[in-house]
């Protein structure tokens, strides 16, 4: 990957960075003054980067969140590479894509009862997985949906777990010590109960805190007065009101209801005051400047965007819009990154992996063939070069995303997608059938099918040869 500087008298160990063929060794990294630097990764669920202030959204009371910005790495361009739960959390957590770890729709049946089973593919290495090996400790918090909740998988020894991929907002069941336990209150407050335990129990090593909301994921009720009274009086501008899409296949009834649209908000606030805590914690254990605190959601959202209200598989086609996509990301560290500044440059989900190894300085595990790259020396502040695309999948929607175009291909015929996304940043008027872009359609087509059988592999990828059928279907 990069080559970068570092910054002096500060701990350091020898840092691996990832190319699609192996890694090579790079220079040392700075971390914090005890020793490793810690990771606190805090994602929500299906929260578009639209949905915060700092982003853009003068409707949305995100203080907390602001403040975090405002103290580290605002990403811009941030994407998950699925629009939608399980699969894109198991690429934030392995680096590879659906086509490689073989996660392609949100998990149903194997999250508990008789049908459970850890549902990544024998040979996947997490990320959780290799900081452990490396001597972190690794927790997690909240929501998992990767298949067989009652047990810890990928590296993780604390597991305060959500035994489904949603789950009510009051009086939550949960699994803790192997068992399924009802929780009492408001589960955003109780995610981040056990998340402050953790810190508080392991202060004094090298940790990776997992903090997975299922906010602001449905249902939409249970969130508490004060959340809901934030927004009592908002028009919801910042919100488009279109017709319903002709694919829109559910959630008809939130389209242009001011009752789910407070919920929303309502929800993405609780998460805001939430992570306040976990901060304020940080700095109580004076952690701040050894942890690496990043902000996340597993993908986005629509609520009335395009006429949609959820995300890829809100409609039918399945959708790969940017606000499916498009995520908040947010790193903070302490007194080791810049503060207030922006990465515009394209990220997706399947760069996490490589750029928190980079970052703590510790190897990846070597042959996985992760598509991604490191952006560590772009948070610290250095130049990289701009990146020309990137990928997301879902099932037989591939996509292929630059600065100017988006071109979305169905292996099982159609319909394909190009947008102009300089001249029709909202993507309302599909060019795919226009003359004048058909040499732009094929390049971008011959692209995306090279990437993906560049990094699909056999038993894992939905789609394999049928790429290969003529350009006329």
């Amino acid at each position: 990957m990069h080559r970068s500087s570092r910054m002096p008298n500060v701990a350091f160990s020898v840092v691996f960075a990832l190319s699609a063929g192996g890694v090579r060794a790079q220079q040392p990294v700075a971390v914090g003054p005890a020793g490793r630097t810690n990771v606190v990764l805090i994602m929500t669920d299906d929260q578009g980067a639209w949905s915060l202030g700092c982003y853009g959204n003068p409707e949305a009371r995100t203080p907390t969140l602001d403040r975090l910005a405002a103290e580290g790495v605002r990403l811009t361009q941030a994407f998950a590479t699925t629009p939608v739960c399980s699969p894109s959390r198991a690429t934030f957590l392995t680096g590879r894509v659906p086509s490689q770890h073989g996660i392609h729709d949100w998990i149903k049946h194997e999250n508990m009862g008789p049908r459970a089973r850890y549902c990544l593919r024998p040979d996947e290495v997490t990320l959780s997985e290799v900081l452990a090996r490396h001597g972190y400790v690794c927790g997690l918090t909240g929501k998992w949906h990767l298949g067989d909740s009652l047990h810890p998988h990928a590296g993780f020894t604390y597991w305060f777990a959500m035994p489904q991929g949603s789950s009510r907002y009051q009086d939550a069941e949960m699994i803790w010590d192997g068992k399924l336990v009802e929780t009492t209150g408001y589960i955003t407050d109780r995610i981040t109960d056990r998340a402050i335990e953790f810190l508080d129990a392991h202060r004094d090593r090298p940790f990776f805190l997992s903090v997975q909301y299922n906010a602001p994921h449905t249902p939409y009720e249970g969130h508490p007065k004060d959340m809901l009274d934030l927004y009592a009086d908002s028009p919801f501008a910042s919100i488009p009101r279109l017709p319903v899409h002709p694919w829109a296949s559910a959630d008809f009834g939130n389209i242009g209801r001011r009752e789910s649209l407070q919920r929303y908000f309502a929800a993405c606030s609780g998460v805001d005051r939430a992570v306040g805590r976990i901060l304020a914690q940080l700095d109580k254990l004076d952690l701040a400047g050894r942890t690496l605190v990043v902000y996340t959601s597993d993908q986005g959202f629509n609520v009335g965007h395009h006429g949609l209200w959820g995300k890829g598989n809100a409609s039918n086609p399945r959708n790969m819009y940017d606000t499916s996509l498009r995520v908040p990301m947010i790193f903070r560290h302490a007194g080791m990154l810049p503060k207030g500044r922006t990465l515009d440059d394209m990220v997706s989900a399947y760069d996490f992996v490589p750029t928190i190894l980079d970052y703590v300085g510790l190897p990846p595990s070597p042959g996985r063939n992760l598509p991604g790259r490191s952006i560590a020396p772009a948070l610290r502040g250095e130049a990289m070069p701009a990146r020309d695309a990137i990928f997301g999948e879902y099932g037989h929607a591939r996509m292929i995303r630059t600065r100017e175009w988006k071109y979305v291909h169905r292996a099982n015929g159609g319909p394909h997608e190009l947008y102009d996304l300089k001249n029709d940043p909202d993507e309302t008027k599909n060019l795919v059938d226009a003359p004048e872009h058909r040499a732009l359609r094929m390049r971008l087509r011959t692209e995306l099918l090279t990437w993906f059988s560049d990094y699909g592999e056999a038993g894992a990828d939905p789609v394999g040869q049928e790429y290969l059928r003529p350009e006329g279907r």
